[in-house]
């Protein structure tokens, strides 16, 4: 606990050889308040800030990855309330989401409500055996608040996303997988090092490239074709102004590909 008149940390950056840890810590399950929204938001930021963090994992411990928002704290509050704490909530979400680096979440036991809701800001979705998901929102009588209707439809397609929603159900770790909600299931033992394995790859990767891919491929599902093509285009030869650039295809031409040694610019 933290001392008289300190605010409890609930979300903390931990950075090592280039992979940031975004660790929610709020036992029993990561249930997320208000005060942990609002945390979450100021450490994507400065996660999508630091230079030393070149991809991210979110992790939410052994037990749970979040099993949601906090519901006691949510069934006190007023139509008035909720209305100033809306975009608040969603804006603590699409700050994971609009870091410009690779991210990826690692899923123990439950990722249900806000924290399925957390794991699809995250690009990639890698989760433990055991692991329970699911947006069960419909079940207390609202829907999903922090992206959910929006991101899991245009991960999963409409229906069934629609399906998830309306029901409430929760799925196992092979069931998301099938779906292609998740990416990977590995052993629980195993989860936190494959999550950290996959951001490892690119601790040393041309960061500005990387920033380019992700940026084009989440701004231009929101785009016509064309004008994502154009966004492509535009993204595409921004990167020939770089240092990296210029190392990679020197590199090719000498040595052949996935030799090459990034600096980041």
């Amino acid at each position: 606990m933290s001392g008289a008149g300190s605010i409890e940390q609930f979300v903390r950056l931990d950075v090592e050889d280039g992979v940031g840890t975004i660790r929610l810590d709020r036992p029993p399950v990561n249930a997320m308040n208000a005060a942990m929204q609002d945390q979450l938001r100021a450490v994507a930021d400065q996660t999508a800030e630091r230079g030393d963090v070149r991809a991210v994992v979110v992790y939410g411990g052994e037990r749970a990855f979040a099993a949601g928002a906090d519901v006691k704290e949510m069934a006190a509050m007023s139509h008035a309330d909720m209305v100033a704490r809306a975009e608040p909530l969603q804006a603590a979400f699409t700050a994971v989401a609009a870091i410009p680096k690779p991210v990826v979440a690692a899923i123990t036991g439950y990722a249900l409500g806000g924290g399925l809701e957390l794991a699809l800001a995250a690009d990639v979705r890698i989760c433990a055996e055991d692991a329970k998901l699911g947006q069960p929102e419909i079940l207390l009588g609202v829907i999903p608040g922090a992206g959910g209707t929006q991101r899991l439809a245009r991960l999963i397609g409409p229906s069934r996303a629609k399906e998830l929603i309306f029901t409430g159900r929760t799925l196992d770790a092979y069931d998301a997988l099938r779906l292609g909600l998740v990416n990977r299931v590995v052993p629980a033992d195993d989860l936190l090092a494959t999550a950290r394995g996959w951001a490892s790859q690119f601790a040393s990767g041309p960061a500005v490239a990387l920033a380019a891919a992700k940026r084009a491929i989440d701004d231009g599902l929101e785009k016509p074709l064309d004008a994502g093509l154009a966004l492509e285009r535009e993204q595409f030869a921004a990167l020939f102004a770089t240092e990296d650039r210029e190392i990679g295809m020197r590199s090719f031409a000498e040595s052949g590909p996935g030799k090459a040694h990034f600096v980041g610019r």
